[in-house]
């Protein structure tokens, strides 16, 4: 699956299924944004069975302001409707991969068992 331009109308309904959704925060005017964006679309293409979103931080500034993102790229990786991972910063390749492999290892039960925990 090909990266998916997302937006206000469309964002909830693409991060709220199961399974992964990985995103990246960027702008057109953005350096490392463009170098990291060929690294994402590749990795898009090894994993189908992953949704991955762009959101245009000029152009979806309700969106970027909704998650504090104060630098861009920001990477963020979500589970089952749960943030697992965010941060700033384009990944190599391999550091995106192995992000995935860590993301698709996690035993959600856990997770939110830990975030409910952490919220009381």
């Amino acid at each position: 699956m090909a990266t998916v331009e997302l937006t206000t109308a469309n964002f909830d309904e693409v991060t709220g299924r199961d399974g992964i959704v990985l995103l990246d925060f960027w702008a057109d005017w953005c350096g490392p944004c463009k170098r990291f964006a060929p690294v994402y679309e590749r990795s898009s293409e090894k994993h189908p069975e992953i949704a991955f979103g762009k959101v245009d931080t000029e152009a979806q500034q309700e969106l970027a302001a909704k998650f504090n993102i104060s630098s861009i790229p920001t990477i963020m990786a979500i589970r089952d409707g749960v943030i697992v991972f965010a941060q700033p910063g384009a990944l190599p390749e391999s550091a995106l991969e192995n992000l995935i492999e860590q993301v698709e290892a996690l035993d959600m039960d856990d997770v939110r068992k830990k975030l409910a925990e952490h919220n009381h």
